[in-house]
């Protein structure tokens, strides 16, 4: 009457011979590391976009104390964002089936009978529920932003957000209660204690089928996993050649070859922008100080141009190789309007009409940066329509969806 009821619940139910705290522990250690380094990198990410510098840059918004880690973005190093971002997705994708081996590992555990225990016990398995729960969803919801497909409803950024900091707690309850055992499991080696031990950990089977395989050769199965993951996804962040290799990388968003052959997003097709909002009518309005200058593109040509060498690198992973921009410095356009000496922050608008980012505020370091430029032309040839035309802002080291494209306004100074 006290014993579990038939099905997964009873340790017999689990015959694989492989399960056992060795196997868990090694999976989960590898984990410990790999998802410490994605959650530090996934706050730079969320630093990188300044979301406390104005509500046009936040799409989280009520973050509360959740946002105590933000600072100022830096411009240097220019591949910052590049690297960061390349590391997080990367690492992200390659983590994936050490994940699934790791809870397949665990499976006997998530139907121990009794459920609960004691109060201990009823914790720890909430935030095995939370974690297994928060697990999935941020690997699901990340990998779904890689490819570009927002099938979830909302915004990612927020719901990635939230989910990281649920299934980061959960991950720390879990690290706390396990980990001394885990690395106990390891020092011990690969042979499995006797079923039904305090030391099985409800891992072992009473009851294994014949082995296939050994775990040090599933371990090195899963190890092929991540490296064949590692051999398909890393070229869309070390780019060049390597993009060749990137077969996960986000397909149909390749503009072709010439100068202004590298990877884009959004099209201008894809956001709205009609032939006369970049045609000969298209102005480019400078505010500031009380003072308004408005710019025809060939005003905005006659300016002095500067060149900046510097990538593109989004959210997703992908990043480009430097591109050779040429533009008007940001502070030599706030110079127009009286603030080039220590350039304000500047609110930057674009004709898109919606979508996300169609804005974006830049801090101070950034407009004062002398890279950052209002481009017209990239690689010696004019800006293609869906790079940007007439005008795109670049800024070293900011994330890929704030150089905004198609400019129409800069107000510096501001807050929108």
């Amino acid at each position: 009457m006290a014993g579990p009821p038939p099905g997964p619940s009873r340790p017999d139910f689990w015959r694989s011979p492989l399960r056992g705290p060795w196997l868990t522990s090694v999976l989960g250690l590898v984990l410990l590391a790999g998802i410490t380094v994605l959650f530090v990198t996934g706050l730079l990410s969320y630093a990188a976009y300044n979301p406390d510098l104005s509500a046009v840059n936040d799409q989280t918004p009520d973050k509360g104390w959740l946002g105590f880690y933000l600072f100022s973005w830096p411009t240097s190093p220019y591949w910052l964002y590049r690297v960061t971002q390349g590391v997080h997705v990367t690492l992200g994708i390659v983590l994936v089936p050490v994940l699934l081996a790791k809870l397949w590992s665990v499976i006997p555990k998530l139907f121990a009978w009794p459920p609960v225990r004691s109060v201990a016990h009823g914790i720890e398995r909430l935030s095995l529920l939370l974690l297994v729960g928060g697990a999935g969803f941020e690997f699901v919801t990340g990998i779904l932003n890689v490819q570009l497909h927002y099938i979830f409803p909302g915004s990612f950024y927020r719901l990635h957000f939230y989910g990281a900091w649920v299934f980061i707690g959960a991950f720390v309850v879990h690290v706390a209660f396990r980990l001394p055992k885990a690395l106990r499991a390891v020092r011990s080696g690969p042979g499995e204690p006797a079923p039904g031990t305090e030391d099985a950990a409800g891992l072992v089977s009473p009851r294994p089928a014949a082995p296939t395989i050994s775990r040090r050769g599933a371990l090195g199965m899963v190890g092929l996993g991540s490296l064949a993951l590692l051999v398909v996804t890393a070229g869309q962040s070390v780019g060049g050649w390597f993009r060749r290799t990137a077969l996960l990388a986000p397909h149909g968003q390749d503009p072709g070859s010439g100068p202004n052959g590298f990877q884009i997003n959004k099209t201008a097709a894809s956001v709205g922008i009609r032939p006369s909002d970049i045609g000969p009518a298209w102005r480019l309005t400078v505010r500031g100080a009380g003072r308004q200058v408005d710019l025809t593109y060939d005003q905005l040509l006659a300016l002095p141009q500067r060149e900046s060498s510097l990538p593109i690198a989004c959210v997703e992973g992908w990043s480009t190789l430097d591109q050779q921009w040429s533009g008007v410095r940001l502070t030599e356009l706030a110079a127009l309007v009286g603030l080039g000496t220590d350039t304000p922050q500047v609110f930057v608008e674009s004709v898109q009409r919606g979508g996300s980012f169609r804005a974006v505020v830049l801090r101070d370091n950034q407009a004062r940066d002398p890279r950052s430029l209002l481009a017209v032309r990239v690689n010696g040839a004019v800006l293609s329509r869906d790079h940007g035309y007439p005008a795109r802002v670049i800024v070293p080291g900011a994330p890929g969806v704030h150089n905004t494209k198609w400019v129409t306004r800069l107000t510096f100074g501001e807050q929108p």
